[in-house]
């Protein structure tokens, strides 16, 4: 047993010498559960402390020293090794203690002295900063709540306490300072600004650090957090909804820390998010609480109550949302701001209902719970309908409204019941102009199914028409439009009113949009009626113009139209000889509009690129509001895809923001919104400047879309400008070479040259001429049991001078970067002299440096049987006669390559100068 512990412990150390701590650690750690001998123990546990040192593995290199040291208190190795371990643990304290006995022991060793001096000197700055941050935080307070104090400081005062909070440092110091009561104090004091400031301060405190948000919940309160969010104060309302997500966060998965066996018990969180959930719940039905503390309460539970990742099989949270509060979100859809004793609500609040309607239905994983939800919904609305109450009636209509809104097949089933469509055709013959309004929106938003538009057609456009004309009320007026034309589409066949009438609402439709005198609602009709007017070629021509309506209006509308007028929705494709058979049965054939052709779809895009329409998209993507569904970022995906189909364009949209605008489009969304967002990068990627296009650390974040387009599931195009794109930034620098590989793009690059379409295989090959520089690269190439080099090679010998240019580029950087490679690319192939001589003969001048470059780097490749074969071919004669040639600045490169060539074979032996007889 002892032969084998010592044999063991032999191998560890020669691993350790070696470099391969991984397996030193195995080899001590198996000395270690045989082993008896203390002492023994002992050196081991010093040893493997060494090589977690090594691994930056501190906490167990301090665990591993530290049992050594108590076998022997006086071991100086152990000692030290745990003062490095625990300085990087930031126990400078401890790290001083330790390193102070080594320096007892061992009084003239320099190295103990220099750390001792270190540390004592970052211990003391340590405290001086300690006492220094602890003095500022209440020197902030002091000046916070000091009324008499200028406005200037006190602004100042509040803007370091929430920049010292969002460092854990900081934020510590202002905890342990009495920070929390304080903060407190603040939000008593009823004023906007301190009240600002104390909860962002307390976001700052919370992130990132599980315990100190458990404790901050306790010690403001749930309810003090939601009563502070209820305030009719947008400002206020957004920040706490931050304080709650940071709170969310930092409980479900944000911090990182290891709390140790107390965790389990000390930091269960599960209740505090159900107290949290609850409360949000009854925000969202209550009366005290205000439009703007609803609609982050509704946030809230949009982005934390749904799965983020469907893999994950745990839907409790929505299943639980749905049973406690689907009622509530439904009563919020339902209201009318015109009757009296509504809940406050904005512009955006029943819509944000809609999408959270929307997000919890689709979170549901099986039959059942969908069934479920449909009856709670089936039920609510039963409790509406009275025809004795037109209040409660109305309410049940919008309540519909809202859930066409949202999970439509859900809205959808409920407006198939029997009696529900005529109840709402019925409607808009009342007298009261509440009922006209609310009927028609629930109309327009049933119309999109077609079977419910043909029964509009066939039941309520004589209604709708007769509304139109005798309403003197504009928004009944535009509302009315709006529900008759939406059956019509782009289909220049059908209309439902007469020629020249679209384009008259159209102009007033713009003159509401852009008149901020006029409600929001009507406002936001107005954009919408556009929206679908704008299926009109006439009424797009006449919009484009207008500047000022299209930088107005929200997401949805605006996208839509903005889509509309560059005509980048999806096009039914039909078969001509399908075409002619339904004329010839006298069914009806969707005609194109001629002002919808390629030539005046161009000249609308370009109107839109000189308005300043990237700007606009940009700002909305920025909001990063619940109202930016995942349709709506595919919609302005395709807008900005439209855009920037001219390369002489995507200067204007980088210069606009639209390159920022487009990651986050790429990164969230549908996969078609996606897909287009990242098509649209790529294009801008594929010639821009990386650092201008995506300045900062943006860049890195491109790399991901791009290599999602080179899925085999993607168009040659989308393929292509991708590798175009990512060629551009493996050009740029090392960090984007290294970002492109661990993204494990090299298999999806490496199948693309091999591909027969020739574009899409020169793109490949150029892309991994700029990827060869990396070292995980070259160690692909030299791998044996593949084809990546022979490939290359044979790729250097093809007619394409752009892919002979790529493939010669790529085996002059691999030659030069590895010298195995060398002779690898001589056993590749037999055809590889023969590819060389044609390199360094071509006429190109670029394809003949790079093989003449390809035959330097074999000739210094330390073979000199391969140097040998390379002079004893018709290379030599070659190499003689590019060498001899007078310099020349177009093909200089080339002469000089041959003449290092010829100067390198002249080292070697293996030819000998040219000298004139005596």
């Amino acid at each position: 047993m002892l032969h084998e512990t010592e044999k063991l412990k032999d191998e560890g150390n020669k691993y350790f010498q070696s470099g391969d701590t991984d397996k030193a650690i195995e080899c001590y750690s198996k000395v270690i559960k045989t082993c008896k001998d203390n002492k023994v123990l002992a050196v081991i546990y010093r040893n493997r402390s060494a090589c977690y040192l090594k691994k930056e593995n501190y906490a167990n290199a301090a665990s591993d020293a530290s049992k050594a040291i108590d076998v022997d208190a006086a071991d100086i190795k152990a000692l030290y090794r745990r003062c490095q371990a625990l300085e990087k643990l930031g126990k400078l304290d401890m790290a001083f203690k330790d390193v102070q006995r080594c320096a007892t022991i061992e009084p003239k060793n320099k190295t103990f002295l220099e750390t001792l001096r270190r540390l004592g000197a970052e211990i003391q700055q340590k405290l001086k900063t300690t006492f220094s941050t602890d003095s500022r935080v209440q020197n902030m307070f002091d000046i916070l709540l000091d009324d008499e104090m200028e406005k200037d400081k006190r602004e100042k005062a509040a803007n370091n306490l929430i920049v010292l909070s969002r460092e854990d440092a900081g934020a510590e110091r202002i905890f342990q300072n009495n920070g929390v009561p304080l903060l407190l104090n603040m939000i008593e004091t009823g004023k906007p600004e301190m009240i600002l400031a104390a909860v962002r301060t307390l976001s700052g405190m919370c992130t990132g650090h599980k315990a100190r948000a458990m404790a901050i919940i306790h010690m403001v309160g749930v309810d003090k957090m939601c009563s502070i969010m209820a305030v009719d104060n947008e400002e206020i309302a957004l920040a706490t909804c931050n304080l709650f997500q940071c709170i969310n966060d930092s409980l479900t998965g944000g911090d990182k820390r290891e709390y140790g066996k107390e965790e389990a018990l000390v930091l269960d969180a599960a209740k505090d998010l159900k107290t949290i959930l609850l409360s949000l719940l009854e925000m969202v039905g209550s009366k005290k609480v205000s439009g703007n503390g609803r609609d982050q309460a509704l946030n809230l539970l949009s982005k934390n109550v749904p799965r983020n990742n469907k893999k994950d099989k745990d839907n409790s949270k929505t299943l639980f949302t749905i049973d406690h509060g689907l009622k509530k979100i439904l009563k919020v859809c339902g209201q009318v701001p015109e009757l009296p004793d509504q809940l406050p609500l904005t512009e955006n609040t029943q819509l944000i209902a809609s999408v959270l309607l929307n997000k919890l239905y689709d979170d549901l994983s099986c039959d059942p719970e969908r069934d479920n939800f449909r009856d709670i919904c089936d039920e609510y609305i039963k409790s509406k309908i009275d025809p004795n109450d037109m209040d409660k009636t109305i309410h049940a209509v919008n309540t519909i409204s809202g859930l066409l809104q949202g999970p439509f097949d859900v809205g959808n089933a409920l407006v198939g019941r029997q009696g529900i469509m005529e109840m709402m055709v019925a409607l808009c013959g009342s007298e009261r102009e509440v009922d006209q309004m609310v009927a028609i929106e629930a109309l327009i938003h049933s119309s999109s199914k077609m079977s419910r538009a043909s029964f509009i057609i066939t039941n309520g456009v004589s209604l709708l028409k007769d509304i139109y004309k005798k309403t003197t009320n504009e928004k009944i007026k535009i509302r009315s439009y709006r529900c008759a034309y939406s059956s019509g589409g782009d289909d220049y066949g059908l209309r439902q009113f007469a020629e020249g009438s679209t384009e008259k609402l159209a102009k007033q439709c713009r003159k509401w949009l852009c008149n901020p005198k006029i409600d929001t609602k009507t406002r936001k009709w107005a954009i919408e009626g556009l929206a679908y007017l704008t299926n009109d070629a006439d009424v797009k021509d006449d919009f484009v113009e207008d500047e000022t309506a299209l930088k107005t209006g929200r997401h949805t509308e605006l996208a839509c139209t903005l889509v509309n007028c560059s005509n980048c929705y999806e096009k039914k494709e039909f078969l001509p000889e399908l075409v002619q058979l339904a004329k010839f049965s006298k069914q009806h054939v969707p005609e194109q509009h001629p002002k919808d052709k390629k030539d005046f779809i161009d000249k609308r895009v370009k109107r839109l690129l000189k308005a300043g329409v990237i700007s606009a998209l940009a700002v909305m993507v920025k909001a990063d509001s619940s109202i930016l569904t995942n349709q709506t970022k595919e919609m302005l995906s395709r807008v900005f895809l439209a855009l920037s189909m001219d390369a002489k364009d995507r200067g204007t949209i980088v210069a606009q923001g639209g390159g920022k605008a487009l990651i986050p489009l790429a990164l969230e969304g549908t996969e078609a919104g996606k897909t287009k967002a990242s098509h649209a990068l790529a294009k801008i990627a594929a010639i821009s400047n990386p650092e201008i296009a995506f300045p900062g650390e943006r860049v890195y974040e491109v790399v991901r879309p791009l290599i999602s387009l080179l899925q085999t599931d993607k168009d040659g195009t989308e393929n292509y400008e991708a590798l175009k794109g990512l060629t551009n930034f493996a050009g740029f620098s090392d960090k984007l070479r290294v970002k492109i590989v661990k993204e494990k793009a090299l298999p999806e690059i490496e199948n693309y040259m091999f591909e027969d379409h020739e574009q899409i295989r020169q793109a490949a090959t150029e892309c991994m001429c700029n990827l060869v520089s990396c070292k995980e690269v070259q160690d692909r190439y030299l791998e044996d049991g593949n084809d990546k080099l022979k490939l290359m090679v044979l790729l250097c010998g093809e007619d394409d001078e752009k892919l002979q240019i790529a493939a010669a580029g790529a085996l002059a950087m691999l030659t030069g970067a590895q010298k195995k490679l060398c002779l690898k690319m001589t056993l590749v192939t037999t055809q590889w002299l023969e590819i060389l001589q044609r390199l360094c003969l071509h006429t190109n001048s670029s394809i003949q440096h790079r093989g003449l470059v390809i035959v330097y780097n074999m000739l210094n490749s330390d073979n000199s049987e391969l140097a040998k074969k390379l002079m004893e071919s018709e290379l030599l004669e070659i190499l003689s006669v590019i060498g001899k040639a007078e310099d020349n600045p177009k093909r200089q490169g080339a002469i000089d390559a041959a003449r290092e060539c010829l100067i390198k074979a002249m080292d070697l032996g293996l030819i000998k100068p040219f000298s004139s007889p005596p």
